[in-house]
């Protein structure tokens, strides 16, 4: 067992997988030998050298097109853009291109490529660095979209991310890059895409997050420890295609559902989770779902970020305030 922060599991996941199969390359904006702005990809150039690990001008669309080519010639591209606000310039790839080259060659050709993003706030930032936009991506068809809150998770989806025949957008929340460790095995093991984990067990509401948010959702737990309410935590852990049937599961037990997301509130991923749920478990409600998010506006600068921010102690409000509504 390795002691791992979410960092050093991304590091982790590229070298493992690299080493086992050599059409994996690895490249972006400083990835190669400077290792990434957060040093995800530190060592990994030195290891396998300027051919399969290096790095690229500022070009968002070059990156992310010249990986499209190079996945319908037999590479794995893994390719780092450095903030998820700088992905604008190769969305049109990524909607024209990636998502819809299964369909548009009639499943003749697949891509098997990663998309790696640092996102979300927390490190006082600019807004273009503190964005949390799953919904540009979640939206569209033919991508699938994993976000990790743990080191373990990290590790085993970014492996499955890897060895996916299909595109992932893979979301990794910098605020917690470096924020705790965890025991993870040495074994070469996997997290499947799609399925959502139960982090806490519970009879009264269901909360879901993601992300950094999962870590706030924990901490809000133990200021309502007196209120003696049973809470079951789901961590999502795939925005896109979303585990349905154990929400709907969980829901159909406790009977009231909250949704926590740093994305802004209008048309965001809570919205779509909590019609899915109505559609299939609308008889078992004893309380209108309720999502707590970023309210609609640009992430403010440093100064004001704090404001942008969800914190524990509104979490908990928000889940005594659902629990007392009654049936």
């Amino acid at each position: 067992m390795a002691l791992i922060n979410i960092l050093e599991a991304v590091n982790k996941a590229l070298q493992t997988e690299m080493q086992k199969d050599p059409t994996i390359v690895v490249y972006g904006e400083d990835a190669g030998f400077e290792g990434g702005v957060f040093r995800a990809t530190a060592g990994l150039q030195k290891e396998f050298g300027v051919d399969r690990v290096f790095d690229t001008p500022i070009a968002e669309a070059a990156i992310i097109g010249s990986a499209v080519g190079m996945a319908i010639n037999g590479l794995k591209p893994v390719v780092e853009m450095q903030f998820s606000g700088f992905m604008f310039p190769g969305y049109n790839q990524i909607v024209t291109h990636v998502a819809r080259y299964r369909n548009r060659s009639r499943g003749k050709y697949t891509l098997p490529l990663v998309i790696r993003m640092p996102y979300g706030g927390g490190v006082k930032a600019l807004e273009h660095h503190s964005e949390s936009l799953e919904t540009l991506f979640a939206h569209i068809p033919g991508l699938k979209l994993v976000i990790p809150s743990t080191p373990y998770d990290a590790l085993g989806l970014l492996r499955s991310a890897m060895r996916d025949p299909d595109p992932v957008i893979f979301m990794e929340p910098k605020r917690i890059y470096r924020a705790f460790k965890q025991e993870v095995p040495d074994t070469d093991y996997v997290v499947p895409i799609g399925k959502a984990r139960i982090v806490q067990k519970g009879d009264d509401i269901t909360v879901v997050a993601w992300g950094a948010l999962v870590r706030e959702v924990e901490q809000a737990l133990t200021l309502i420890q007196d209120d003696h309410i049973s809470v079951e935590l789901i961590d999502l852990r795939t925005i896109a295609p979303f585990d349905v049937e154990t929400l709907v599961t969980s829901v159909k037990k406790t009977g009231r559902l909250l949704v926590v997301h740093e994305a802004v509130e209008s048309f965001g991923p809570a919205a779509e989770i909590i019609q899915s749920i109505t559609e299939r478990a609308f008889y078992h409600l004893e309380a209108a779902p309720r999502r707590l998010t970023a309210p609609d506006i640009t992430v403010p600068l440093p100064r004001g970020e704090h404001h942008f921010m969800i914190h524990p102690k509104q979490i908990a409000n928000e889940i005594k305030a659902l629990f007392e509504v009654k049936a």
